[in-house]
């Protein structure tokens, strides 16, 4: 049996790394092709092209790029079809998936569809909903909520869990061994983004907030996590910051660091629930060019981005979003974090919940959903 996947972004490589572990030990003998990153190539996969060109966010951002955007879609479709693959499986990135999705389906609609990671139609845009239901079969869903807006659609629909819930956290010798390298004052854990888009807009933002802190606590210290294909831009733009930060590749070190820190300053997005397993207050900070922030706050039909405040149904992760996203408003808020243990509380007892509602404790999600796909394949 062979599998053609796509990913076009670290998360969704992440999650198809799993997935394919969970397929080859269900179903051994298993067969991969398509596009990911460095988790689905350990697992077999050897990418159509680099992963990178599809980690592109924003109308303004993708305009641009838009004819090697749509030349890569026929040619990810082309492949899929040539491979003899039984089905395909789009992994988030829907503006780049989806359309591979609706080419194979058309070309071969015997080819099972199935989308890993349901579209936020419940916070903007629900009629992709609908749209994606003409080409899509399946959809494995990370948030509990979820699946009645996919099967209303015409689409079935499995929520799978969130692959949050099963990632390797650090051991007390690792957290211990990097809090000696800290000092004594609060270790702030800095989160700009894994898009070259997202870095070069919030790490400036992001140091001037450190600046104003400094005045407060002399002895912080700013953790940077990245990503490798972003890791050199982010050491360009940190340079010129108040703290010399600690910038970290290695993924044991990033997991100490997550653990280790006293509160984070992070861009919007599912890094939200890696702190939240860790238990790390958080203030959220995001923007992007202001034309698609226009438009996206347009569409919106939710009052808050965090997944932490909606998993929970609480707010209490503060948000800097579009023109908010700016030091003078996001260092209070943080400082007001740092200082304040009843904030603190409040935020750990949410993320506790919200890990347990996305299934902490039960099978991975990586093996749940690969019995998820195998169920919806014919035989």
């Amino acid at each position: 049996m062979k599998f053609f996947l796509i990913a076009g972004e670290p998360s969704g490589d992440r999650l198809g790394g799993a997935l394919m572990a969970g397929l080859s030990q269900l179903a051994p003998g298993m067969e991969f092709a398509g596009v990911g990153g460095p988790s689905m190539q350990a697992q077999g996969l050897s990418s159509l092209f680099p992963m990178e060109e599809l980690s592109v966010m924003g109308l303004a951002e993708i305009l641009p790029k838009y004819l090697h955007l749509r030349r890569r879609v026929q040619e990810a479709a082309a492949a899929c079809l040539a491979s003899g693959a039984e089905a395909l499986v789009t992994i988030d990135s829907p503006d780049f998936g989806l359309r591979v999705a609706a080419l194979v389906k058309q070309a071969k609609p015997s080819v099972r569809t199935i989308h890993y990671v349901a579209p936020s139609v419940w916070a903007w845009r629900p009629g992709r909903a609908a749209k994606m239901a003409r080409h899509v079969d399946h959809v494995l869903a990370l948030l509990p909520f979820e699946p009645p807006y996919m099967t209303a659609a015409g689409m079935s629909c499995d929520f799978v869990g969130h692959p949050v819930v099963a990632e390797p956290r650090a051991s007390e010798a690792e957290v211990q061994a990097l809090r000696e390298r800290l000092g004594t004052g609060p270790a702030i854990l800095v989160l700009p983004g894994s898009r070259r888009s997202e870095v070069t807009r919030l790490a400036p933002v992001f140091g001037e907030v450190l600046a104003r802190l400094r005045h407060r606590h002399p002895g912080l210290t700013a953790l940077v996590p990245t990503v490798p294909h972003v890791a050199g831009l982010v050491r360009e733009l940190v340079a010129g910051w108040p703290v010399h930060p600690l910038v970290i590749e290695e993924a044991e070190r990033k997991r100490a660091a997550f653990a280790a820190a006293d509160v984070a300053l992070a861009a919007s997005g599912t890094v939200s629930l890696e702190l939240a397993a860790n238990g790390t207050p958080m203030v959220i900070a995001y923007d992007m060019n202001p034309l698609s922030m226009w438009l996206i706050t347009r569409m919106a039909r939710i009052d808050t981005v965090t997944l932490v405040n909606l998993v929970s149904d609480s707010r209490v992760i503060p948000e800097f979003l579009g023109p908010r996203c700016k030091a003078p408003s996001i260092a209070p808020a943080l400082l007001g974090l740092l200082e304040d243990e009843g904030q603190r509380a409040a935020q750990v007892a949410a993320m506790e919940l919200t890990m347990e509602r996305l299934g902490q404790g039960g099978e991975p999600p990586g093996l749940r959903a690969a019995r998820s796909v195998l169920s919806v394949l014919p035989g």
